[in-house]
C-alpha cells in the first residue's frame, strides 16, 4: 500500500496536477491525501490528471473562507469503501484492503494554523479516533509541532505541543518516524523558520500489520510543505522495484546517443529545479523499458555465466590451498 499525504497550498498550479500525476505513475499510489487546496470542487478531468487515469474516488472538502479545503482519493482496484465521514479537520474512509482483507480506517487531517481552534481540532481528533475499534493510519498537516527540536528556532510555547502528546498517548497511536529530511514546512522569509508540521500516525495493530512501513519526505519545490510518502513496503503484485542504473549500460552500442536524444526531446517548462526532475523522471521511465527489451534477458545470462565461472575459480583456489 502506498499514498501520499501532502498540503500542496493551493491547487490552482498545472506544475502540481503534473507532479501528482508523475507521482502516481512512479509510486503507483493507492491513495491521495491533500489539503489546503483552497477548493470546494474538483473537475472530473482534473481528478484523471492527478490520479494518472485510474479508478480512484474522491471525497472532497470545502475550504473555510480562504484557507482550508481538503480531498481524498483512494484507488478503487485496491481498496473496498465501507462509509465515508467527513469533519471541520478531517476526512475519513472506512477500507478494506482487497489484497489481504485488512479493515481500517485511513483519515486525513488538516489542523488550524489559528491557535483559537485547536483546541477544537484535537477534540475532533479525539471522537473520530474513538468512534470506532478498527486499526487507523492519520496523516496530514496538524500545524503543531510536538517537542523544541521541531522547530529550526527557539520561540517555542510547550502548551499545545503538550496537549497534542497527550493526546497521541490517550489514543495509543505511534508516529512513523520520517526518513529524507527533519522538517516539513518553511516559510517565505528572508529570515526562514522550518518546522515539522506534517506526520503519519498509526494504532499499534496497523503497525503490527504493516510492521515495515515507512514514511519518506519528498521534494518541496512546488509546495511550502514537504510531501509526505507512505508505504507499507509489501511486496505485491504491483510492485515496481526502484529504479536502479547500471554501470555495464554505458559499455552498449549507441547508448549514450540515445539518453542524449531523450533528454533533448523532452521539453518541459518551469524552474531549473522543475525542469531537471522532469527529465530524470522522463529518462527513468525510457530505461526501464529499454533495459526491459533490450538488457535484461542478455545481462542476466551474462551475469550467471560470470558468477559461474568465479564459482569455479574459488573452488580450484580452494582444492589448491587444500593440497
Amino acid at each position: 500500500m502506498k499514498g501520499i499525504f501532502w498540503n500542496c497550498n493551493g491547487f490552482a498550479d498545472s506544475k502540481k496536477y503534473r507532479f501528482l500525476s508523475d507521482l502516481t505513475k512512479e509510486k503507483n499510489l493507492d491513495f491521495i491525501a491533500l489539503s489546503e487546496t483552497g477548493r470546494a470542487s474538483f473537475l472530473q478531468n482534473t481528478l484523471n490528471t492527478i490520479c494518472a487515469g485510474r479508478d480512484f474516488i474522491w471525497h472532497c472538502l470545502a475550504p473555510r473562507g480562504r484557507s482550508g479545503g481538503m480531498i481524498l482519493g483512494v484507488h478503487l482496484l485496491t481498496f473496498d469503501i465501507g462509509e465515508i465521514e467527513e469533519g471541520d479537520f478531517f476526512i475519513r474512509f472506512k477500507l478494506r484492503h482487497k489484497e489481504n482483507d485488512f479493515k481500517f480506517n485511513l483519515i486525513s487531517v488538516y489542523g488550524p494554523a489559528q491557535s483559537t481552534l485547536r483546541s477544537n481540532f484535537l477534540s475532533e481528533l479525539v471522537r473520530v479516533c474513538s468512534k470506532d475499534t478498527l486499526p487507523m493510519i492519520i496523516g496530514g498537516d496538524f500545524n503543531i509541532i510536538r517537542r523544541p527540536n521541531e522547530k529550526s528556532n527557539d520561540n517555542y510555547n510547550d502548551r499545545w505541543p503538550s496537549l497534542f502528546n497527550v493526546v497521541i498517548d490517550a489514543l495509543n497511536l505511534r508516529e512513523i518516524e520520517l526518513t529524507g529530511r527533519k522538517f516539513t514546512w518553511a516559510n517565505n522569509m528572508p529570515n526562514q523558520t522550518f518546522e515539522k508540521l506534517d506526520r503519519v500516525l498509526v494504532c499499534t495493530e496497523f503497525e503490527s500489520n504493516y510492521a515495515l512501513a515507512t514514511v519518506h519526505t519528498l521534494n518541496r519545490e512546488i509546495s511550502d510543505h514537504t510531501p509526505l510518502f507512505f508505504s507499507t513496503n509489501n511486496m505485491s503484485s504491483t510492485y515496481q522495484p526502484q529504479f536502479k542504473f547500471e554501470l555495464g549500460w554505458l559499455l552498449r552500442d549507441g547508448f549514450c546517443k540515445m539518453v542524449s536524444h531523450v533528454w533533448q526531446n523532452t521539453v518541459v517548462t518551469g524552474s531549473p529545479m522543475d525542469r531537471w526532475q522532469m527529465k530524470i523522471r522522463r529518462l527513468c521511465q525510457h530505461l526501464r523499458g529499454w533495459a526491459k527489451q533490450h538488457v535484461s534477458g542478455v545481462y542476466k545470462k551474462e551475469k550467471i555465466a560470470l558468477l559461474n565461472s568465479l564459482d569455479e575459480l574459488d573452488k580450484k583456489s580452494r582444492t589448491y590451498h587444500a593440497e
